[in-house]
């Protein structure tokens, strides 16, 4: 039995202690991957909270998962994600509009307009687009992991890659 399996065997008698293993081993992740495609601090908060609720939802109802907890957590991240944009939109962080750019040195005002360009484009492309994007250059999984995330074959998940960085690369050129 895996360390992963032990783990998630400990999870489903909801051991406080296998618990508190997942949340803290997991959740920073979750997190920039939804800061990342969210671009809010408190629905990136919102989204991890939820994930874990529920997981834990899951797991008291005998249907969580048996295996691959990483990908089974992305997964509920990554649909809460999508319900957000469907239900509200995109959103605009305004947590730094307090700042301006002419506060900053030249350089790193360049590099902060060019994350946000990067962002919005990556915000543009297909939800699968996005969740292959994230995982596979921000959160450097690989081609493998992806793909059980996604339910996928390797195969699709190297096409949905492709797609997506084409997309990206026109994205970025028209903004240049």
């Amino acid at each position: 039995m895996s360390d992963e399996q032990h783990l998630l065997q400990r999870a489903s008698r909801l051991e406080t202690q296998a618990l508190a293993e997942i949340y803290d081993t997991y959740s920073p992740g979750i997190y920039r991957y939804s800061m990342r495609l969210l671009g809010d601090e408190c629905l990136a908060e919102d989204c991890v909270a939820d994930t874990f609720a529920r997981f834990l939802k899951s797991l008291r109802e005998r249907r969580g998962p048996r295996e691959r907890l990483q990908a089974y957590l992305y997964r509920i991240a990554h649909n809460w994600i999508v319900d957000s944009y469907r239900n509200n939109g995109q959103t605009v962080s305004l947590g730094d509009a307090h700042r301006s750019e002419a506060d900053l040195p030249e350089e790193e005002a360049a590099k902060r307009i060019r994350q946000k360009q990067v962002r919005a484009a990556i915000r543009q492309l297909t939800p699968e687009q996005q969740m292959v994007v994230s995982l596979k250059y921000l959160e450097e999984w690989s081609n493998e992991e992806v793909a059980k995330a996604l339910k996928k074959p390797v195969g699709a998940v190297k096409s949905l890659q492709h797609r997506a960085l084409r997309s990206l690369y026109k994205l970025l050129a028209e903004k240049s």
